[in-house]
């Protein structure tokens, strides 16, 4: 029972056998959310075992685990939170700002805001606008393979938080000032077909 469940939580998880932590990177190991070392009877686990990038399960997290005064978890685990109520990413830049204390641990702990990953998410955002703008022109014509097909490549893509955000920070009170340099954009992202698709 608790593979199939694992299965079902991981797709907040961004990409193809992305990280489920920075989203970039392929993820080749198993980290043990709450580690060994913690909590030795959660070693067989599965739904304490998340994929995840060397960098971030071996140099970033390591045993790094913090906890609250009352032993609960202060990082986000991505199969049960939504990271979207701890984070908040900005568009214009791809830093993330925390929103919680769990989203302040998490950028700590997998220093979500390094270089590489900041560049990655501000670049993401232009190639998610093309592949929406290009999903909708093929509903407009009805290539319902051609949107399957945009639809598999966006979900594919490293950043996948990134489309998330998009979608989100299309609804929210201030989106003129977040989309103002690409106001059609903005419009493009509150089409209901599009989010039915696309929005998690």
């Amino acid at each position: 029972m608790h593979g199939p469940v694992k299965i079902a939580l991981c797709e907040m998880a961004p990409g193809h056998e992305r990280c489920m932590y920075c989203g970039d990177n392929q993820g080749t190991d198993v980290d043990h959310f709450e580690p060994m070392r913690r909590s030795p009877l959660r070693t067989f686990d599965w739904l304490n075992h998340l994929l995840a990038c060397s960098l971030c399960n071996s140099h970033k997290k390591r045993d790094r685990f913090p906890v609250d005064a009352a032993g609960s978890p202060m990082l986000i685990d991505p199969t049960t939170d939504d990271p979207d109520e701890h984070l908040f990413l900005s568009l214009a830049t791809g830093v993330y700002r925390a929103r919680t204390d769990k989203g302040r641990h998490a950028i700590d702990v997998y220093d979500l805001n390094r270089d590489v990953l900041v560049d990655g998410r501000a670049s993401a955002r232009w190639v998610l606008a093309s592949l929406f703008r290009e999903w909708e022109s093929a509903r407009s014509r009805e290539y319902w393979t051609r949107m399957d097909r945009i639809a598999d490549t966006v979900r594919g893509q490293p950043f996948a938080d990134g489309c998330q955000a998009m979608l989100r920070q299309a609804v929210l009170q201030g989106a003129s000032v977040i989309f103002e340099d690409d106001p059609d954009l903005a419009a493009l992202l509150l089409s209901e077909p599009l989010r039915a698709v696309f929005l998690r």
